[in-house]
């Protein structure tokens, strides 16, 4: 497919996704199978062209002062490509699956309208229903963390200290271009053009054997705080696919006794295969069956519970961008109930002197501090371990840290603008 045919593709499919409320994901594998003449070159491209669009929803609107998908289109290409109307004339020429030529009126907003002086969700890209939210947490800032979180993603790694250590896997993975990730100990990053295909991780050889996760280094982080040792009894309560486990695992050297769960069972179908690929020996994984309670048998002896909290997820936004168009004021307080719950769930689980390590990937202050505190007026046995005290983990790097995130009574928030990770927040609670 020619460039301009790509363009032509993806104002098709931007327009199906707005029409019919489709998740983009879903629009572009139903696309690819529709266009089987499309290479992965083009669907690669074609992909690229319309997360960037979701990226740049509102604001591209703005610039182009017109609500279509086209206009988004051509508003992303000149925000987030920085393309100008001469190069995009090329493509828009109005030839045989080109875009029609640009207009008298397009040509105009390219050259004269900028984002100078448009609100803060404009400029951050974000559903404006949102905007006090981001104000309580990050204040004249908010416009340039929520610009942050509507970047492009690189993809990152975690090697697996079981089998391999970081400089062997980096080894392995030169020819992707891998390198160090700047604060976990563990992580690789690979950095992604807006078309680039995606590099095939599941076939190389250390992902196969074991050696390397996908995993944000927020992520890591996240369980890195827990400072979950070798010998604890260590439950991860909201397991899912098996992410923390696996890094939990890691951090126990396989020693100790690691019990997996979920309330939703089908998220942890994967989990089985990727604790045998990883080498985890120790862990535990009790799935739900009807309405019996799977940690029945266990009662103030875990020396941690790691709960990484059902959220709205507005700080996985550059990895599922189409999600914050979707999200409503209602899954908010959905939200906030589920995770009351989870975490009264933990309570009986800890034993004195143990704690709870909650996390989520939310920047949201209701999910987060407020959280923590409304938890810890209703259970006074609970205190927040010093956020300085969990970062230590990070050793030579913990200074630098504590200068980038940013740091409440309650927790480590961390942003992609301040840490250049998702948007992760941290606390851990020690029952006193």
């Amino acid at each position: 497919m020619t460039p301009a045919a790509r363009l032509s593709a993806a104002i098709e499919l931007i327009d199906t996704i707005e029409k019919d409320r489709v998740p983009a994901a879903k629009a572009l594998k139903e696309w690819g199978t529709a266009h089987r003449f499309a290479g992965s070159g083009d669907r690669a491209a074609i992909a690229g062209l319309v997360w960037d669009v979701l990226r740049r929803y509102a604001s591209s609107a703005f610039l182009m002062d017109a609500d279509t998908a086209r206009a988004r289109l051509i508003g992303m290409l000149r925000l987030e490509r920085n393309m100008d109307a001469a190069t995009m004339g090329a493509l828009f020429d109005g030839s045989r699956f080109a875009p029609a030529p640009l207009t008298e009126a397009e040509q105009a907003a390219l050259t004269s309208r900028s984002l100078k002086d448009a609100p803060a969700a404009i400029v951050g890209d974000y559903p404006d229903w949102l905007d006090p939210y981001f104000a309580k947490v990050f204040g004249e800032d908010r416009a340039a963390e929520a610009a942050a979180m509507a970047s492009r993603a690189p993809l990152d790694l975690r090697v697996n200290t079981l089998k391999s250590n970081r400089d062997k896997v980096l080894r392995g993975l030169a020819h992707l271009h891998a390198e160090p990730t700047p604060w976990s100990a563990n992580g690789l990053r690979i950095e992604l053009s807006a078309d680039a295909r995606n590099p095939g991780l599941q076939a190389e050889e250390d992902f196969i054997k074991g050696a390397v996760e996908v995993q944000d280094e927020g992520s890591q982080l996240a369980a890195s705080f827990t400072a979950a040792k070798p010998g604890e009894q260590v439950i991860d309560l909201c397991a899912g696919a098996g992410g923390k486990t696996l890094a939990l695992a890691a951090m126990m050297q396989g020693k100790g006794r690691l019990i997996a769960t979920d309330n939703d069972k089908r998220q942890l179908a994967p989990i089985h295969e990727r604790l045998s690929r990883a080498g985890v020996h120790n862990a535990d994984v009790r799935t739900p069956k009807g309405e019996a309670d799977p940690l029945a048998d266990i009662s103030g002896t875990a020396d941690l519970v790691v709960i990484d909290a059902p959220c709205t997820g507005t700080g996985t936004w550059r990895r599922n961008p189409d999600a914050k168009w979707r999200m409503r004021p209602g899954a908010l307080e959905i939200r906030l109930r589920d995770q009351a719950e989870v975490l009264e769930r933990a309570v009986p689980l800890v034993k004195a002197g143990g704690r709870i390590a909650y996390i989520t990937c939310s920047v949201l202050a209701e999910e987060n501090g407020e959280q923590v505190r409304a938890f810890t007026a209703r259970h006074p046995e609970f205190a927040v371990v010093p956020p300085e005290q969990t970062a230590s983990v990070l050793w030579d790097k913990a200074e630098d840290f504590a200068k980038a995130a940013l740091q409440s009574d309650e927790g480590w928030l961390m942003t992609p603008r301040r840490t250049g990770t998702d948007g992760f927040f941290v606390s851990v609670l020690k029952k006193t």
